[in-house]
């Protein structure tokens, strides 16, 4: 009997431990610690290749961010938006009907700013667009990768994508 009541004991001790290991196991590292972090401005190319309105959106988010983090500093910031493949239509005037909020925002980040949006010509032409057919707040450049390497490579800008 006295074996039963020890065992008995003992399973009771064990589900109370396992289900206090668990609660701790479910969160081992707790939460986390928030840094508070100064950036100073920087140059940086964001490799713009989504064909998807949100991501775009998204994408336009974390641009304006930046440059509010950078103070929009026109000495030390830079922020190059190189647009190819599948984001390429979104800036095409004759689809500026079914992207109005999205261009219009992108173009405001250009006014007054070191944003600058440029387009790869050969990526254009491949979708059967010609600079004409671009809206005016977008240069062109020969090609995207050229442009972003000759960026990191010549200017020391910081790639993101």
């Amino acid at each position: 009997m006295k074996y039963i009541q020890h065992f008995f004991v003992s399973c009771i001790f064990l589900l109370v431990a396992s289900g206090t290991a668990l609660a701790d196991e479910a969160f081992p590292w707790g939460s986390a610690k928030s840094l508070d972090i100064d950036y100073p401005p920087h140059k940086v190319i964001y490799d713009l290749t989504t064909g998807d309105p949100k991501q775009l959106d998204f994408t336009l988010n974390r641009i304006s961010y930046l440059n509010t983090l950078y103070k929009s500093d026109p000495f030390d910031s830079s922020i190059i938006i190189v647009v190819h493949e599948d984001a390429l239509p979104f800036f095409a005037i004759k689809n500026f009907d079914a992207n109005k909020k999205l261009m219009e925002r992108a173009a405001n980040l250009t006014v007054g700013t070191t944003i600058e949006f440029r387009m790869c010509k050969v990526s254009a032409k491949f979708k059967g667009f010609e600079p004409k057919d671009i809206h005016g707040f977008v240069q062109m450049v020969p090609m995207a990768d050229a442009e972003m390497i000759r960026l990191q490579v010549e200017e020391g800008y910081a790639y993101l994508h």
